[in-house]
């Protein structure tokens, strides 16, 4: 037997002080009419008046709690074999660390809108195998594609700006690095996804040379530009970011490189924004409608749901509970 939802059991906790509490009402209501009459008299001035079956009531309907919060977590027992086919694609999620991406013209700043970004993007796969890269002045395979997304979402924590020890903005050699990645990956018929998440300050390299490289692989590009265009200066733990003259830095949003990459290799680009980080839309409206492969097929437990007994219990409980009265009923 196992749970689906075990956490939901701890409900069960709470019903015994509120069998407690209820009980404790009941027997203060006993208590005031014993204040208002002897109870000797209550067979005449009360004589349908029942404390046993207004008792009876209230465990019934703790049972009910009882067995809905059961169902709630979803008791299973009893399983069959089945044969699981995977199905899916592969995406690289390219994410610039450089210190621009602290700017905080989108809150807390770009870097952590772009991991919380990521995050959701990641409950909408479905046997989609995602992989990160960093970069900034240089780039790194922070996690190859995996469906092991507990282990993908790990690595996306530990990304922090400044990761990639080399300043600047490398649309390149980001680029190259998810290539290079995809191209020492078993060889594969679905389609391959770069995202590439950054604020468009490309500042060393030439991306677009390698746009042949992109289209030769079919390697698709979509691009989320994340800040303002108004900009917002840099700021980090030393204080505003300077440049070698001194003066104060201030990071806008790039966006035609973006749009450029993204258009060129069939991709699209997408503007964040607060509230719409971009990475679902891009999801619906792009890769969820790209070629995806059968992958290796597994034998796995299906579980058997039985939480319908436990409902039905409820219902039948339910029922008995309105059919008893709070009184006893008048003998003919």
């Amino acid at each position: 037997m196992k749970w689906n939802n075990p956490d939901i059991l701890m409900w069960l906790l709470a019903l015994l002080p509120l069998f407690l509490i209820t009980g404790l009402m009941l027997k203060r209501r006993v208590n005031l009419l014993k204040r208002m009459a002897d109870q000797g008299l209550w067979s005449t001035m009360l004589p349908l008046f029942s404390p046993r079956r207004l008792r009876f009531k209230n465990l019934v309907r703790i049972l009910v709690l009882a067995l809905v919060i059961t169902a709630l977590a979803r008791p299973q027992w009893g399983f069959k074999w089945e044969e699981v086919k995977q199905r899916g694609l592969s995406i690289l999620v390219a994410l610039d660390t450089s210190k621009s991406m602290l700017a905080q013209d989108i809150k807390p700043n770009r870097l952590q809108q772009a991991k919380w970004g990521v995050r959701d993007l990641v409950k909408e796969l479905r046997g989609d195998r995602i992989g990160i890269v960093a970069f900034s002045g240089d780039a790194f395979l922070q996690c190859p594609a995996t469906i092991d997304y507990a282990a993908f979402l790990m690595m996306l924590d530990d990304i922090y700006a400044g990761i990639v020890p080399i300043g600047g903005t490398d649309f390149f050699r980001a680029l190259e690095t998810s290539i290079e990645s995809f191209e020492k990956a078993e060889e594969t018929q679905a389609d391959k996804v770069i995202i590439l998440i950054s604020d468009g300050e490309s500042t060393t390299g030439d991306p677009l040379a390698l746009l042949p490289r992109l289209k030769e692989e079919k390697i698709r590009v979509y691009a989320i530009g994340v800040g303002t265009k108004q900009g917002e200066l840099i700021q980090t733990s030393d204080g505003f970011v300077k440049d070698k003259e001194g003066n104060v830095v201030k990071s806008s949003l790039n966006e035609n490189l973006l749009e450029r990459i993204a258009f060129e290799t069939g991709g699209f680009y997408v503007r964040s924004a607060p509230g719409d980080f971009g990475l679902e839309r891009v999801y619906q409206q792009g890769i969820a409608e790209l070629q995806r492969e059968d992958r290796e097929s597994r034998v796995s437990k299906s579980w058997t749901e039985r939480f319908q007994w436990f409902v039905g219990a409820a219902i039948l409980l339910l029922i008995l509970e309105a059919i008893i009265r709070p009184i006893k009923w008048r003998s003919r």
